[in-house]
């Protein structure tokens, strides 16, 4: 008999966290699970949206907008009543409005992935609730070990699952639209060497470090463009810091994209300058394209990368370190391709969506077995990719 999977979510917006729980829920074997999945919000009009209506995935959506919304309550109830879940599985800060339909629709398995480090996840006052949901059953399941050390700091839970997030790799490693096509349509020419940054302009993300340290010394390399894909509320801020420096012809903001496996394909350099991450996709995406990675050691980019040999891990806030990684890398073609050449190799062998899907299905399966003993708390880590990049710096 199928065992239902409900994936819970905020929404089906264009972040990591949505991505990964699409990934799942459409790469479950059909003939062992049947996956649905809730949004609180209403419909975006996203492509995450669309992959689950071509898939055929029962979706649903509760319409609420920001704020406070007490009518989710009901109407995630319902959801619960008609669909009957066997396991659900919550992502991102959805436990204020899922817990009470946990606790009564009592499901044989509760599953949570944690994103982002603990501390960052949900706000301090919150924590109560997430807390009170591990005590009564919900299992966390963390992105990367660094994620599990949070966990363990946080909330006193040792020993928790590591299952990395992974994407589909062949789809970044063959963009629909050629390089040079991407490139002339963008205004870009073919000896242009662009460094390209994938990420929603927030604090986390810090974007007026990147555009600082571009500033400092790879700027002043003739072929050199900054690139930035994203949205979010500190776009105008970055795009002052830009025109002070009197960068606008150097740095380009492309705003929100669907096309992200082109832009990737069509860039030279990835780049990222978080302060704090989870297990960022945007960087395995960048690898499964084949683009040498400059990036601060944010939560799990240690563990995705070696540093020297698919790209370069800089300390968080040091934009001289992430400076010197992108000048290192402008001038040396054979060392771009090369490094490139490595990271392609590495997501496809260890950052495959297959992995993680079939990591989760036996989670699943595990836990939801009539004679299985859980222990939600002790919980081993699956073999995971190695750690060699923990205080390694740029030199």
């Amino acid at each position: 008999m199928k065992q239902r999977v409900l994936h819970v979510l905020a929404n089906l917006g264009a972040g990591g966290a949505e991505r990964m729980a699409v990934h799942i829920v459409r790469g479950l074997n059909t003939q062992r699970f049947e996956p649905a999945v809730v949004a609180y919000s209403g419909r975006y009009g996203s492509d995450l949206e669309q992959k689950l209506d071509l898939a055929g995935i029962k979706t649903f959506f509760l319409g609420k907008g920001p704020g406070f919304g007490w009518r989710t309550y009901p109407r995630l109830h319902r959801v619960f009543k008609e669909f009957r879940p066997d396991i659900v599985h919550t992502h991102v800060h959805v436990m204020r409005y899922a817990f009470p339909s946990l606790v009564y629709f009592k499901p044989r398995l509760m599953v949570h992935t944690v994103n982002n480090m603990a501390e960052h996840e949900i706000e301090p006052q919150a924590r109560w609730l997430q807390r009170l949901a591990y005590m009564r059953g919900v299992i966390p399941v963390a992105v990367a070990r660094e994620v599990a050390t949070s966990l363990e700091r946080l909330y006193g839970i040792g020993g928790c699952r590591v299952v990395w997030n992974c994407i589909p790799t062949d789809l970044y490693a063959s963009p629909e639209t050629p390089r040079a096509v991407w490139r002339a349509k963008q205004g870009f020419s073919e000896e242009d060497i662009l460094l390209v940054c994938v990420a929603r302009f927030a604090a986390q993300k810090n974007h007026a470090l990147l555009i600082n340290a571009f500033a400092k010394g790879p700027a002043s390399h003739p072929k050199a463009h900054l690139v930035l894909a994203g949205e979010g509320v500190l776009r105008a801020q970055s795009q002052q810091r830009v025109n002070e420096l009197g960068l606008t012809n150097r740095v380009h903001f492309l705003g929100l994209r669907r096309d992200i496996p082109d832009v990737l394909g069509a860039a030279d350099i990835f780049v990222l300058s978080s302060d704090y991450e989870g297990n960022p996709l945007s960087v395995i995406e960048a690898m499964a394209a084949g683009l040498p990675i400059v990036s601060t050691a944010a939560g799990g980019v240690p563990e995705l990368l070696q540093s020297g040999k698919e790209g370069f891990i800089a300390q968080p806030g040091h934009g001289d370190q992430i400076s010197e990684a992108m000048m290192t890398l402008l001038n040396d073609g054979n060392l771009r391709r090369t490094m490139g050449a490595a990271a392609s190799a590495r997501a496809k062998e260890k950052f495959d969506v297959s992995a993680m899907v079939r990591a989760y299905e036996e989670l699943y399966s595990e836990a939801a077995a009539p004679s299985a003993t859980w222990n939600k708390f002790h919980v081993g880590p699956k073999s995971t990719p190695e750690s060699e990049n923990a205080g390694v710096r740029i030199r």
